[in-house]
């Protein structure tokens, strides 16, 4: 009763947010044999949007002191203390162990944004990514744009080309960049929208960093379809997503240069989409290699919860009450 009277103070007015129970079955039969009984409490907090938790990214094109002091009056403090590999000094993200969402700001022409919204684990990715000023950085599957805008808090890269092939995503991908960056700066981002598996055709060895954060089964979006025959569709081309992966980074590599990186990350638990294709990939291009980022994981091992017995060069963000990040999977490769 008392959950109940908390989601109508949460929500009023607003339609409660209903489980897909097409999209929980067929999780609750993938992940049960792959997670175990760790598949429980992960199901447990993915399917209650009321112990969801949001980070709060820092803008440092439009920093306010103010904000910084009305995080830490509301009990929030820095996502990332422990000794990082890397962490740079103007990458500041804000989070607390309470759910709930600070509240978003409105998209102003002209104005930019102070903060964005995001799930703490999606920065992974990017501390694993480690730019550096003037790297060509390539952001392979941009929108929604937040990992975009937390590379360029982090460095400024040389050339940085954001992709995204849909174009309903690709239009909010540069109403996000717009919200966050500021005009010289923007004039140096190279947005476009090509097939992701063309890339490195394309534009063979041209970055010295790629990221490719794919295209998924998005766990917690997939739970909340309120469209059941959209739901039942998704599940049944869920099986085409791992060769569509493949294929991505497949093109990641070839777009590399010889001596740079490339992070792997999707939003899923699911083995197919994650380990399976980073194996597959590593068994096929004998032009690259692992990298261990064992060592990020331990720095940040107070925030968030790993799978255990993952390899050196992945690793697998695992949601759980009070430590609501994830899913995230993140894999590290080198040319």
């Amino acid at each position: 009763f008392l959950l109940s009277l908390k989601l109508e103070n949460k929500t009023k007015g607003k339609p409660q947010k209903q489980i897909c129970q097409v999209v929980l079955d067929h999780f609750e039969k993938q992940y049960t044999t792959q997670l175990g009984d760790i598949w429980t409490s992960v199901r447990d907090v993915l399917t209650c949007p009321l112990c969801w938790q949001y980070a709060v990214l820092l803008n440092k094109f439009s920093q306010s002191t103010e904000l910084e002091n009305t995080l830490s009056v509301k009990g929030y403090h820095p996502a990332f203390q422990g000794p990082l590999p890397y962490l740079p000094a103007s990458l500041k993200c804000y989070i607390r162990r309470t759910p709930g969402r600070f509240p978003a700001q409105k998209h102003q022409p002209g104005k930019l944004k102070e903060y964005y919204l995001l799930n703490a684990a999606s920065l992974l990715p990017v501390l694993a990514l480690e730019v550096k000023d003037g790297e060509d950085v390539l952001d392979l599957c941009a929108a929604p744009g937040g990992k975009s805008v937390a590379i360029l808090q982090c460095a400024y890269p040389g050339q940085f080309h954001c992709n995204e092939y849909d174009d309903l995503r690709s239009r909010w991908l540069k109403q996000t960049i717009e919200s966050f960056i500021p005009d010289p700066l923007i004039n140096s981002i190279m947005v476009s929208k090509l097939d992701g598996r063309q890339i490195g055709d394309l534009k063979p060895e041209l970055y010295d960093k790629v990221l490719v954060d794919a295209p998924c089964s998005n766990d917690r979006n997939w739970l909340f379809s309120s469209d059941i025959q959209q739901a039942t569709l998704r599940l049944i081309q869920r099986k085409e997503l791992s060769s569509l992966q493949f294929q991505l980074l497949r093109s990641a590599i070839k777009a590399l240069r010889p001596g740079g990186s490339l992070v792997y990350s999707t939003c899923t638990l699911s083995k197919a989409e994650n380990s399976d294709v980073i194996n597959l990939i590593l068994n096929s291009c004998s032009n690259v290699m692992p990298v261990d980022i064992s060592e990020m994981a331990k720095a940040v091992s107070q925030e968030f919860t790993f799978l255990s017995g993952t390899q050196q060069h992945e690793l697998l963000v695992l949601p759980e009450k009070g430590r609501a990040w994830g899913p995230m999977y993140v894999a590290k490769l080198k040319k």
